[in-house]
């Protein structure tokens, strides 16, 4: 059932464009003034490529800026982050990178009370705008509460820059949304869970849009990489009215998160999802062939072998995947997925075998 008081937190000011990191100063500055202290948490290859831009502007605007390297995605390392913005007289945390930077620099926001600005380099997820966080050293790899970023900058030339896997990657985690939606629905139909209306179609809504252009993303065009960005703002939005991830994490999420704790190479976490949603589009009876086609179509994995694991994995992860989160009702809550279902489903898809 909702809660009779339902708190939505929604960033203010969202930026998108080419070369926009460079002003990233001006931004903050219409938001908190000058001659504050900025934490940018960011990883040890984007500080040697362009944290210079971003202090440069943050300084020339009148910031006092402070970084902190951050090497993996642990509670441990977002709890160290909340400590420093105490020590450092730090007012507004940025998560400059990945997931991971942005992940940390979220958590401890929270932690800390501060305001926190995403400044992604990568369209890998829509972490981006969520106020959720994947950070390790909790007992299951699931999203937690976090923070909802104040302000999102996005540099289109930053994001064109990086790995194509990356970004093909956020591709995937879209997609995801089609089978999200639909456990988000059966859980309301068989549980009596809080439905969002609005929220689900925000995140159906960013799913159609990629698939509708999914030439253009797969062009790697500056035209394809803004439709990504904008859906995966958009699902991270979706998240934030919903007041949950259901929206945007349903039975494919559990699988892909399973299949990070079993595999000796995890994929990133948005192929592992799009593939989780060839499977699960199967079981909702949705035409999992054309979600298969659209996913190839933008080079990203359908298959163990393209993922980079074992056919094995691939089976155990579908098996477990209804343990991650026992408490949210999904497709898989309707089925016994032993070993023998759980191969032979993967097998049908063609996520297995020859």
């Amino acid at each position: 059932m909702l809660s009779s008081v339902h708190s939505i937190d929604l960033p203010r000011k969202i930026v998108v464009g080419k070369g926009v990191l460079s002003k990233i100063g001006g931004y903050l500055s219409s938001l908190y003034g000058s001659g504050r202290g900025v934490l940018v948490v960011t990883g040890p290859n984007i500080v040697n490529h362009y944290y210079d831009i971003m202090r440069g502007s943050l300084e020339e605007a009148g910031f006092n800026v402070w970084v902190t390297v951050v090497r993996e995605p642990h509670i441990d390392v977002a709890l160290r982050v909340a400590e420093e913005s105490s020590l450092d007289r730090v007012d507004v945390i940025v998560g400059f990178g990945g997931g991971k930077s942005i992940d940390v620099a979220k958590y401890a926001s929270k932690v800390a009370g501060k305001p926190f600005v995403s400044v992604p380099t990568v369209a890998s997820h829509d972490g981006i705008t969520s106020p959720y966080a994947s950070l390790r050293g909790f007992d299951k790899p699931i999203s937690r509460l976090a923070k909802p970023p104040d302000a999102i900058v996005i540099d289109v030339d930053v994001i064109a820059s990086a790995p194509r896997r990356y970004n093909i990657a956020g591709f995937g985690d879209l997609i995801g949304k089609f089978t999200a939606v639909r456990d988000w629905k059966l859980a309301s139909m068989i549980k009596g869970e809080y439905y969002g209306e609005y929220a689900a179609s925000l995140a159906l809504m960013s799913a159609r849009h990629v698939s509708s252009y999914y030439k253009e993303i797969a062009s790697g065009s500056e035209e394809g990489y803004r439709i990504l960005l904008e859906a995966l703002v958009s699902s991270g939005v979706s998240m934030c009215i919903a007041g949950s991830t259901r929206p945007a994490s349903g039975s494919e999420h559990l699988f892909a998160h399973a299949l990070t704790m079993i595999a000796k190479n995890p994929p990133l976490h948005g192929e592992a999802v799009g593939v989780g949603t060839i499977i699960m589009a199967s079981l909702h009876r949705l035409n999992w062939r054309w979600i298969r086609k659209l996913l190839k179509a933008v080079g990203a994995p359908t298959t163990a072998r393209e993922l980079g694991v074992s056919d094995e994995e691939v089976v155990r992860a579908l098996s477990i995947a209804p343990t991650i989160r026992p408490e949210r009702y999904t497709i898989l809550g309707e089925k016994q997925l032993d070993y023998d279902v759980a191969y032979k489903l993967a097998r049908s898809v063609g996520v297995i075998g020859d």
